[in-house]
């Protein structure tokens, strides 16, 4: 970091990059203790539930990693990794499958839909420790 004084301006790619992985690590490390630690209290179904909805988080912080990187390589005029079509397509599909994890999971799984809430929201709770850390150092 340079030294303007203030963390926002000095914020790279390569920091955003690191921020997204270690969100990602977070919420795919909480989802599963937070879903252990429900199964062994509420059920399985509650701890599959919170499951569903943290896969679903890891997987979005996931894709917003790689629309990321495309969107800088764009901007940088280098090579990406794939077309702006793959990206598209890649992230349709993704919604597609988020959406499909969520229809079983509440159509087969009778626990607390409240898991499933927590789960999804356990993305914008990591974020959220990422931006705070940002503002602290």
């Amino acid at each position: 970091m340079t030294d303007s004084g203030n963390p926002i301006f000095d914020f790279t790619d390569a920091d955003l990059k690191s921020a997204l992985g270690r969100a990602f690590k977070m919420t795919a490390i909480l989802g599963l203790v937070l879903a252990v630690v429900l199964a062994l209290v509420y059920g399985w179904q509650t701890g599959a539930l919170l499951l569903a909805g943290a896969l679903i988080s890891a997987t979005g912080l996931w894709e917003w990693q790689r629309l990321v990187a495309f969107i800088n390589a764009r901007l940088d005029k280098q090579q990406s990794s794939g077309g702006a079509a793959r990206v598209v397509t890649m992230f349709s599909l993704r919604l597609l499958l988020a959406g499909g994890v969520l229809y079983v999971s509440l159509k087969c799984f009778h626990g607390s839909v409240y898991a499933l809430v927590a789960g999804l929201g356990l993305a914008v709770f990591a974020l959220t420790i990422e931006a705070v850390r940002l503002i602290r150092s």
